[in-house]
């Protein structure tokens, strides 16, 4: 199978130029089209220094690079793209004049030139649909910056053959970039793994459960992700991630898993769109968030009453009390002045005391499952008293970890979210949008993910994260927290969630 030998990029803005530098890097001649001419001789001068940057640091050998900048042309109008084996669309995000774009193009170029489109949410079906040739038309999907996101999803439309997914699909291996096959779903692939994260984490804001900076905190201490939630917002954008979130959502048919909050569209409303405002979740200094300070521990040593139902949980809590000095408390009974910690799965802090008949003002509950790093999680009932509640962060705190203290929720904040992220990717591998082992890979590489979702999955264990899931689907009663087929059948067996159907 050949290389493109010529490429053509539309589109010089941020996108199309990481587009451009990669195509070149494959030894093709590339052709950068813009209707603003001055937005192409910048791209090719951006292209160009980063290329002698890259030579300079001698990642790039220096003949090499000056190969590639030779192989950097402007074209002023569509007619020098004709001779193009492989067209890249960046323009900008509208389905109508994507259409019209391609139809003028297929009116001057060979039958087996392939369009693509580097489209991060319109249907790929729909653009071909307006070709004569819908066989050649796919999408190509890079990420933001081009070259650094070593990840790149090749979407068939319904029309498209496999000869071009294939064609498309060796042209990315050829720079070096993974990629990875989507069907053609709102989304595709990354996009719709990444709302797993971001939809919980509004839900969780939107309960009054922890602020933005907590869930952020817990987020990456906790599940080891490089961002938390909010500050992904901010990052990306408020405005185009409420977008993505609205579209993702209407476009599974409002699929409850999905939902967003109105909290995303009020920070829009409000301007507040992250960075690039100076004001989103955050508040920022330059390119510098203000974060807030975490309280100081001041609780002091009481007795300690520990749940012993789960015996590695207590045993770990009853440890810690020990080499903290702390007296325990092992009557059946707990005594009257007694901290009660409990470790639920799935549930919350009052329902646990509840079933218990524990008394509730003395009730605090640890995350025993994910909390055992350098963040412990824990929470309280609405009832609990301020010096249980700063007495349980103190026990926690030995040691030097640091501890987040939430209103109380079932499944805690790590938990749930690590369930969703992982629900979420079930449901794609079920819906046969990609490859379990696609997900994965897609997914660490294009979310900086420190797993991909369906081996985090089975890092924690798939039984609890359906134990997790299931709790909140009978305490809410919503079917946002219903669990996938996909995970269940695995959990059940006993599988990985890497599983493919047999």
């Amino acid at each position: 199978m050949s290389l493109p030998k010529t490429v053509a990029v539309i589109g010089a803005g941020v996108m199309g130029r990481g587009i451009a530098q990669l195509a070149a890097a494959t030894g093709a001649r590339v052709r950068l089209f813009d209707v603003r001419a001055e937005a192409v001789t910048e791209a090719i001068a951006f292209v160009a220094k980063m290329l002698q940057r890259q030579a300079e640091k001698g990642t790039v050998p220096h003949n090499e690079a000056e190969r590639q900048i030779a192989n950097l042309h402007a074209a002023s109008g569509l007619a020098d793209l004709a001779d193009a084996d492989l067209i890249i669309e960046a323009a900008r995000e509208d389905l109508a004049t994507k259409q019209a774009l391609f139809r003028d193009l297929e009116a001057i170029v060979r039958k087996d030139t392939i369009l693509a489109s580097n489209t991060s949410s319109l249907s790929i079906t729909a653009i071909a649909a307006a070709c004569s040739e819908p066989s050649r038309v796919a999408g190509l999907h890079f990420f933001n910056p081009a070259p650094l996101m070593r990840v790149v999803e090749v979407i068939p439309a319904v029309q498209t053959n496999e000869a071009t997914v294939a064609r498309l699909a060796e042209f990315v291996r050829a720079f070096g970039h993974k990629p990875v096959r989507a069907e053609d779903s709102p989304g595709f692939l990354i996009n719709h793994a990444g709302r797993g994260l971001g939809t919980e984490a509004l839900r969780i804001l939107q309960e009054g459960i922890a602020p933005v900076e907590d869930i952020d905190r817990v987020v990456r201490d906790a599940i080891g992700l490089r961002m938390g939630p909010f500050e992904l917002f901010d990052l990306t954008g408020m405005d185009v991630s409420s977008a993505v979130l609205a579209q993702i959502h209407a476009g599974f048919e409002h699929d409850p898993r999905l939902r967003s909050s109105h909290l995303a569209r009020r920070q829009v409303e409000a301007g507040r769109f992250g960075r690039k405002t100076g004001r989103g979740w955050y508040d920022y200094d330059g390119d510098k968030r203000v974060e807030p300070g975490e309280p100081a521990v001041t609780g002091n040593a009481v007795p300690v009453w520990i749940d012993p139902r789960d015996t590695d949980a207590s045993g770990w809590l009853r440890q810690l009390a020990v080499e903290a000095g702390w007296p325990l408390d092992d009557g059946v009974t707990p005594g009257a002045s007694s901290l009660l910690l409990v470790t639920p799965l799935g549930h919350d802090a009052t329902v646990t005391a509840h079933v218990l008949g524990l008394d509730p003002t003395r009730t605090v509950a640890v995350d025993a499952w994910l909390g055992r790093g350098p963040r412990r999680g824990a929470m309280t009932t609405s009832v609990t008293k301020l010096a249980y509640r700063e007495a349980a962060r103190a026990l926690l705190a030995a040691g030097g970890a640091r501890v987040t203290v939430t209103h109380d929720s079932p499944g805690f904040v790590a938990p749930r979210i690590l369930a969703n992220i992982v629900n979420t990717a079930a449901d794609i591998a079920q819906q046969r949008i990609a490859t379990p082992e696609d997900i994965d890979e897609a997914v660490r590489l294009g979310l900086g993910y420190p797993a991909g979702p369906l081996s985090l999955g089975d890092k924690y264990g798939a039984t609890r994260i359906v134990a997790v899931l299931d709790a909140m689907a009978n305490f809410y009663g919503d079917p946002r927290y219903r669990v996938t087929p996909w995970l269940r059948r695995r959990a059940l067996l006993g599988v990985s969630l890497l599983t493919p159907e047999s």
